[in-house]
């Protein structure tokens, strides 16, 4: 399937991968598009951005008192059952050769078996809770911005580096480095769009923060079929001069359909 032209349907594999509901053969498959296709690609990124900004936002979870409840009344139940064991056990005479081994195995087995068994009930006492939390995440995140426009900017080696997205609503250009590479002090990076059979022109200078924003507007991408980043001195050059420093990364910026 081409999932570039289901974008809803790619929207919500994009949104399970990045919660990391999708799972199996349906997230390696995905996650081979993703090699594939640039669009799918960029569409992963934007929502596992999305959802780490929501994590640092996100307060820890607790487990409510009913969970504790749930598991002090499995405490006292394991304990009352293994002291009438202990005291059957006390009557009777030693067990001796295979027999003791028998009632230790019983023993660890009793002991694996409630690990097992508080595990399950704190899972199913949270599950309630992050079922809430992950609602009120995907409703945070249906209020992002609404994009329309999508970059993967690769390096030299074909490695995603900045992933630039374009809000006509607000009129900005979100770019977030997505790989490793860090400008000197003196130098700077700069966003280039490359207009068909015209020169670069300038989008704004980066900082060296991770995840930055730059006006923009629609002009400034519209039938521009790809984006470049150069390295500049410090603060940039005038678009008149185009860039002057190497282009480090550079991509197709594809329209997304709204």
């Amino acid at each position: 399937m081409n999932l570039p032209q289901h974008p809803e349907l790619l929207d919500r594999l994009a949104s399970a991968y990045a919660l990391g509901t999708l799972r199996g053969g349906a997230r390696r498959r995905f996650e081979t598009l993703a090699r594939e296709q640039a669009p799918v690609r960029a569409a992963a990124l934007i929502w596992q951005s999305r959802v780490a900004s929501m994590n640092e936002l996100q307060a820890p979870a607790e487990p409510s008192p009913a969970v504790w409840t749930r598991i002090d009344n499995l405490v006292r139940a394991e304990r009352e059952k293994t002291a009438m064991a202990a005291a059957r056990e006390a009557k009777a005479p030693p067990p001796g050769g295979w027999l003791r081994s028998l009632a230790l195995w019983r023993g660890t087995t009793a002991a694996g078996a409630l690990a097992t068994v508080l595990a399950v009930v704190t899972a199913v006492g949270l599950r309630d809770e992050m079922g809430t939390q992950i609602g009120e995440l995907q409703a945070k995140l249906s209020a992002q911005p609404q994009i329309e426009y999508v970059a993967v900017l690769n390096d030299e080696q074909a490695s995603a580096s900045m992933l630039v997205t374009f809000d006509p609503k607000n009129g900005r250009l979100t770019l977030q480095r997505v790989g490793g590479y860090q400008e000197a002090a003196d130098k700077s990076l700069q966003l280039w769009a490359l207009p068909p059979g015209a020169a670069p022109r300038s989008l704004g200078v980066l900082s060296q923060e991770k995840l930055l924003q730059l006006a923009a507007d629609q002009r400034d991408v519209r039938e521009v079929p790809a984006l470049a980043i150069s390295l500049e001195p410090r603060g940039g050059v005038p678009s008149e001069t185009g860039p002057t420093g190497p282009v480090l990364f550079k991509g197709a910026l594809i329209q997304k359909m709204l």
